[in-house]
């Protein structure tokens, strides 16, 4: 069996997820794809704040952060607390949709991440805004 990466992508602001992508492997070229699919949604941050996984220090990813102004804010290796939202949405992630599940197929492992989010998105009380689904709380 193979593993399944994830490419969580988290608001810092107001803790909305952004997107899941799914898949055997996510190169820096991918991880540009989604964010630029993100960028044409919501548009641009001025920063990225990332851990130091090979897809984020690769120079492609810098190449294209540099062309786009954004500023990458790397966390210090072994702490992810300086990331402390997606560290958290990983976790509840984990425990809510990548261990209940056994995917038939990739496809069906990222139907399933999108599913998830948008229930995280819409539907899930956070405890982060007092217990409150975001429909209630927040625009």
């Amino acid at each position: 069996m193979r593993s399944v990466h994830t490419f969580n992508v988290i608001d810092d602001f107001n803790r909305v997820c952004l997107t899941i992508d799914v898949d055997f492997s996510l190169p820096s070229q991918r991880v540009i794809r989604s964010l630029e699919r993100i960028i044409e949604w919501r548009g641009k941050p001025s920063a990225l704040r990332c851990d130091n996984g090979p897809e984020y220090i690769s120079q492609d990813l810098i190449d294209w952060a540099n062309q786009e102004q954004i500023t990458l804010l790397y966390i210090q290796p072994g702490k992810p607390t300086q990331n402390a939202y997606v560290e958290r949405f990983n976790r509840t992630g984990r425990n809510e949709w990548l261990e209940l599940n056994i995917f038939e197929d990739i496809v069906h492992a990222q139907l399933l991440a999108t599913q998830w989010q948008w229930t995280y998105n819409n539907e899930r009380p956070h405890s982060s805004i007092g217990g409150f689904r975001r429909d209630n709380y927040c625009d």
